[in-house]
């Protein structure tokens, strides 16, 4: 099989928008008290552009914070899902490397799980064109920690079987990637962020099966997987439940 480009990765996600919104990890509190921190200036009261914005799963969460959301996400079926999910927040369709966004608009900008889908020579300079003086773009991704056994057995089994797993979600290089700004415009300080949630098997499951490496391998081979994976982990895990934990990678970066 040829090798999926990144172009029918970052597509593949519209075709599982709802599977996306249910079984997504969320994201913590102390996430959202870093954010503030390192940007130097609260979120409530605070107009946010919430990038490659999916499902809305971050975007409810500013929200929830007290800032005011404008998100923008470019695939239709997960705007679809947005707008079923999050009817009271504006969602207008585009992406990072051209925001629909007016000039000196927004307090922050935030790119939950999505940064690694622009292009950064492009999606630099648009923001800080957005960002009014002294905001902050903030990026962050869920990354799966190996030092932790059986997420490290699974991450080999995955990558055995389709010749990569996720980068971004195993070991932070989206967020290494972001660092090496290509247009030398933004100072980065960086912050992890380690948390957990309890699921069942199949939300898991469900989960991992929803990353774009399994989504463009198509559903025969994907299915086989994880009905291997299932009997795996409900060997090592007889209760059905899981404990799935996160290292959230953070950068955050503000304009002068």
């Amino acid at each position: 099989m040829t090798a999926p480009s990144h172009t029918d990765r970052a597509r593949s996600f519209d075709a599982a928008a709802a599977q996306y919104a249910a079984n997504r990890p969320s994201y913590p509190p102390a996430l959202f008290d870093a954010i503030e921190e390192l940007a130097g200036r609260p979120l409530t009261g605070a107009r946010v552009v919430d990038v490659g914005a999916g499902t809305g799963i971050a975007t409810a969460l500013l929200r929830t914070r007290g800032a005011d959301v404008l998100a923008v996400e470019p695939g239709d079926g997960m705007a679809s899902q947005f707008r079923r999910t999050n009817p009271d927040i504006p969602i207008v369709r585009g992406n990072g490397n051209a925001l629909p966004v007016a000039t000196a608009y927004a307090d922050f900008i935030t790119y939950a799980q999505a940064w690694h889908w622009t292009d950064p020579a492009h999606s630099v300079p648009e923001a800080l064109r957005v960002l009014r003086p002294g905001g902050a773009l903030a990026l962050w991704w869920n990354t799966t920690p190996l030092d932790i056994p059986w997420h490290a057995a699974q991450a080999d089994r995955i990558g055995r079987r389709f010749g990569a797993h996720p980068v971004v979600e195993q070991n932070g290089s989206g967020a290494r990637a972001a660092l090496a700004d290509p247009t030398d415009s933004l100072a980065f300080t960086s912050r992890k962020v380690r948390w957990s949630r309890r699921v069942p098997i199949d939300t898991h499951l469900a989960n991992i099966g929803s990353h774009s490496i399994f989504l463009v391998h198509g559903t025969e081979a994907s299915n086989a997987f994880l009905a291997e994976e299932k009997q795996l982990l409900l060997t090592a895990f007889p209760t059905g439940i899981i404990e799935e934990t996160y290292d959230v990678d953070l950068l955050v970066a503000t304009t002068s």
